[in-house]
């Protein structure tokens, strides 16, 4: 029976009265048997105004709804949001206890699982809410940020023996989901018959591994999807229902932790860098296990210790009753035991429905690609090969091998890869079909060109990513890309680094770090000369295989090194590698008197930029230690000459460079001055040679490296701390972006066929020229918009910058925005894209249809407009976002007229942007589409149609962010 307020009974009474006498009337008109009673109009009662003069926006809507309606409504409303209805009205407060008995599926969080439930539930409180669904039988979201282990007497608190209560009050409940350990066990323990729903995923867990979080997993739980991070845990017992297991630095401290693991509908399982047993031994029963889950696809092993061999064995024995049969991937990460038949046996076993492989360097050999070729088997859904693959964890974690260790992990310490171009072969013979390729810190890759025979063309890859693959040969790389028909993003780290200054000198291979015997470096080449330098680098790479005393793997050291004697040489050894020669750093110096002379490396105590994971950094060096030359008679002049060298003649002597730098004579006077000076207090600011009066000293240009790009479906290159000079875009038809992030010796780019590109990105390239990049991308034919994202690293003089844009022949629209947050904003960079476009099409329509003049800018259009604005409606707009100034100078038109008019009534409000928190907020205006914001500014295209004034078609941002123009890069998340 439907509740009526007081107010309109009189009226509901008196129109029911009126329907009655209606019924006695059959639908021909006729009368019907019975008495005719009176009409009675509707009685309004107490001078109430009647109902069809209240205004709609005074009319109680929800109050007119049927319960049954109501309780629809919330079927689609957040559980809170359901609850506060209660106070509203007594009808609401009707519905929602209807609503509560009945329903069924109750979501705490609102289906945001990432999220903790309501807070200020008390034990008291959550049993109540609880009683008030007798029917529900899934619980979801009972993820609370803290709960008490137990009660206190006289303490209204959340607790687990309150939420224990509170569950035993719904009699029918099937399924709970939450994240908290504790909560979890004490369901399993005093609720077994209760399922654990969606994914369990612990929300607290770290490493090293806290003692608090621990979790006894009972045999047979009811779960299906368990995600432990973090946490202590006896053992993996028999869980059938389980299907999905995720173990991330989880610590088994049962001696025997799978001596009872079965879980038959298992299909992922992921242990990673877990503390567990040490003994080999007690893993055959995981890895057999494993084999009885016929439905296992997804198989990741990192830093398990698994006897070697076993899995071989075990999939002897299983694969014809299934076993490992069914995996799509499989992921072999320092495993310290593993073998190549182990890897190989898994490969062939699941060769049907393989898609993804991801191999430990350990394993990443020619020989395990020879033999799957061998095996003449075809891998028809194979798409994903990760070589080298080493654990985010391990690149990303600070600790060393033996701290981790410490903490009760495997003792593992990996070397680089060593395939070699012929195994590479092998890799698309194997895998023909594979689209995306990943190779880690492999350094016997010389010649990406030798990938490519007969059998082998890469036809379907897609996106190729080299990560500190230091040897591989940028020619050869770009003929390589030349042939790949298919591919489409290249991605580039720590690759093609440049050589040290006077490499060639010293005797190494360029950019390799490699010594090679200076009997085979000539010493004919000049002292600035690039060219020949590059050659003799290249013939001494070339060289490296016919030495058997050199080395071309960068771990290979000694065999009398212990482990980590070997691994400590080896970061030195990258530590080499990175140094950056500049003015006030390091660089090798040599004697060229005698080419099989020793030379003597000095470090000094300078700060050095450094190429890593994590960008350039300043490294402190320890105290200098000096390698004594055999041949030389002044040692000590070579170690407190630190400034200039002085050559015995007393002349002193400056290369062409140094004298067009214009230094000054009194700091030529302090250099002399320096010798006397303690050893500490000075910096070395270049090296020379001290071999014979006739050389010059040792001041070199960037070894220039030009990578040249030509590729018909490539649509974007991401580079980063990459010592490529020069990017040369040869033919790039579907190219669309360039990222190049902490590039250091980066400088220009040359494009000759890409004519859609849009999206430039030079984030922290030190030497970048800013100029000469900008000049080439806008000398493009204007087919796109397109927008530049730079963060310059030294100074910029802006009103040169915005001098030459406006009055060069660049047939766009320019609009230059200077960001000077810090720590960077993105919010400007990222709504421009939502803007830039609407001008531009604003000024396609009208050229289009509507005959609007199109500007142009060429050589007579510059002589014509010699003088600022140059031909152009320069303005400028200014303002802060959060809290961060900003200032833009544009000729962009329209765009003023649009950020003053007044939103329509297609404005949206679902962003939070305004004018205030960003230049432009077109969304928030109602401005979606071209055609909507030419009917805002109607009057200002009339007015510029009279004045015959053109526009361009296209428009091009550029966007400078000043943060990093001091020199040292500001931490960003977003690069």
């Amino acid at each position: 029976m439907l509740s009526v307020t007081g107010s309109s009974k009189e009226e509901v009474l008196c129109s029911q009265v009126t329907k009655r006498e209606d019924l006695l009337f059959d639908t021909g008109g006729n009368i019907a048997m019975g008495p005719r009673k009176k009409s009675v109009k509707t009685c309004l009662m107490n001078n109430e105004i009647p109902e069809e003069t209240i205004p709609d926006e005074t009319k109680d809507y929800m109050n007119q709804l049927s319960h049954e309606v109501l309780c629809h409504i919330f079927r689609y409303l957040p559980l809170q949001d359901i609850m506060c209805m209660e106070c509203l009205s007594r009808k609401l407060k009707e519905a929602v206890t209807l609503y509560l008995r009945v329903v069924r599926v109750v979501d705490l969080c609102a289906g945001r699982w990432w999220e903790y439930m309501p807070s200020g539930f008390t034990d008291s409180s959550f049993l109540t809410l609880l009683k008030k669904m007798p029917d529900v039988e899934q619980l979801y979201g009972l993820h609370p940020r803290y709960l008490e282990r137990r009660r206190v007497r006289g303490h209204e608190a959340f607790s687990i023996p309150g939420v224990l209560e509170a569950l035993q009050a719904c009699p029918n409940l099937v399924g709970v989901e939450t994240s908290h350990l504790e909560l979890v066990e004490s369901i399993w323990t005093y609720m077994p018959h209760v399922h654990i729903l969606g994914k369990f995923r612990n929300r607290n867990g770290a490493f090293p591994i806290p003692p608090e979080n621990k979790l006894k997993i009972p045999i047979g739980a009811k779960i299906q999807t368990l995600h432990l991070v973090g946490v202590n845990v006896p053992e993996i017992p028999c869980i059938p229902m389980l299907r999905h297991l995720y173990m991330k630095w989880v610590r088994l401290t049962k001696p025997q932790p799978f001596k009872d693991f079965l879980c038959i509908s298992l299909r992922t399982f992921v242990m990673r860098n877990c503390a567990g047993p040490t003994n080999s031994l007690k893993y055959v029963p995981l890895v057999t296990g494993l084999a009885s889950a016929r439905n296992l696809e997804h198989l990741e092993m990192v830093r398990v210790p698994f006897l070697g061999g076993l899995i071989q064995h075990v999939v002897e024995d299983s694969w014809r009753s299934g076993g490992f049969r069914n995996l799509h991937t499989i992921v072999l990460g320092a495993c310290k035991n593993a073998l190549e038949v182990d890897l190989g046996y898994l490969i062939i076993t699941a060769a049907r429905r393989l898609h993804e492989v991801r191999i430990q360097p350990s394993l990443t050999k020619d020989g395990v690609f020879s033999a799957l070729k061998m095996a003449e088997l075809e891998f028809p859904q194979f798409e994903t090969l990760h070589l080298g693959y080493v654990d985010e964890f391990l690149l990303q974690s600070r600790m060393a091998n033996a701290d981790l260790v410490k903490y009760g992990l495997a003792d593992v310490v990996e070397n680089p890869g060593i395939i070699t171009d012929i195994g590479m072969k092998a890799v698309n013979e194997v895998f023909s079909c594979i689209k995306y390729l990943a190779i880690y810190n492999c350094p016997h890759l010389h010649n990406p060109y030798n990938w490519i025979s007969d059998h082998s063309r890469w036809t379907r890859l897609v996106d190729i990513n080299l990560v500190r693959c230091h040897a591989l040969k940028l020619d050869s790389f770009g003929q390589f890309i030349e042939l790949l028909p298919s591919l489409e993003f290249i991605s580039l780290d720590q690759m093609f680094r440049e050589p040290p200054k006077g490499c060639a000198r010293v005797g190494l291979s360029a950019g390799t770090g490699i010594g090679v015997s200076s009997a085979l470096v000539s010493n004919q080449n000049s002292n600035n000369d690039n060219d020949n330098n590059a050659q003799n680098n290249a013939n001494i790479h070339d060289n490296n295989h016919h030495h058997p005393d050199d080395s071309d793997e960068e771990n290979d050291f000694r065999p009398d090194l212990q482990p980590g004697e070997q691994q400590f040489a080896a970061d030195a050894l990258n530590e080499m590698e990175d140094m950056v020669p500049e003015d006030g750093e390091v660089v090798a110096a040599s004697g060229r008197e005698t080419a099989a002379r020793s030379q003597a490396v000095i470090p000094v105590d300078v700060d050095e930029e450094q190429a890593g994971p994590s960008g350039l950094q300043r490294v402190v060096k320890p105290t200098p230690i000096t390698v004594h030359d055999s041949e030389s008679d002044d040692e000590e002049d070579s170690l407190e000459l630190q400034e200039v060298w002085i050559p015995k003649n007393g002349a002193r002597r400056y290369s062409e460079r140094e004298e067009k730098s214009g230094e000054s004579v009194q700091s030529r006077e302090l250099s002399e001055v320096a010798k006397t000076k303690p050893r500490h207090a000075m910096k070395r600011k270049r090296t020379a040679d001290k071999s014979t009066s006739t050389s010059d000293p040792v001041i070199e240009d960037d070894h220039v490296q030009v990578l040249v790009l030509k590729s018909k479906n490539l649509v974007g290159v991401t580079m980063t701390n990459c010592g490529i000079t020069d990017l040369v875009l040869k033919d790039c038809p579907k190219m669309m972006f360039i990222h190049a992030t902490r590039c250091r010796v980066l400088k220009h780019l040359k494009v000759e066929n890409a004519p859609i590109v849009n999206r430039f990105d030079y984030a922290q390239c030190k030497k970048l020229n800013m100029d000469q990049v900008l000049d080439q991308i806008l000398r493009m034919p204007p087919e796109r918009n397109r927008i530049i994202y730079l963060r310059p690293m030294q100074q910029v003089d802006t009103l040169t910058l915005e001098q030459k844009l406006f009055s060069g022949p660049y047939p766009y629209h320019i609009c230059i925005i200077h960001e000077f947050s810090n720590p960077p904003n993105v919010r400007n960079k990222v709504r421009i894209r939502s803007w830039m476009d609407t001008i531009a099409n604003i000024n396609q329509e009208l050229i289009k249809y509507e005959f609007f003049p199109e500007a142009t800018r060429s050589e007579d259009d510059l002589k014509k407009y010699p003088k600022y604005p140059w031909g152009r409606e320069i303005y400028t707009l200014e303002g802060v976002v959060d809290g961060a100034p900003y200032s833009m100078i544009s000729d962009f038109p329209w765009l003023r007229s649009l950020r003053a008019a007044e939103p329509n009534s297609f404005a949206r409000y679902d962003f939070e942007d305004d004018e205030e928190s960003t230049i432009y907020a077109p969304r928030r205006k109602g401005q979606l589409s071209a055609d909507i914001c030419m009917e805002t500014i109607g009057e200002e295209i009339s007015e510029m149609r009279q004045m015959k004034k053109g526009v361009f078609q296209r428009v091009v941002a550029i966007f400078i962010h000043y943060c990093d123009v001091n020199g040292e890069p500001v931490e960003d998340d977003y690069i």
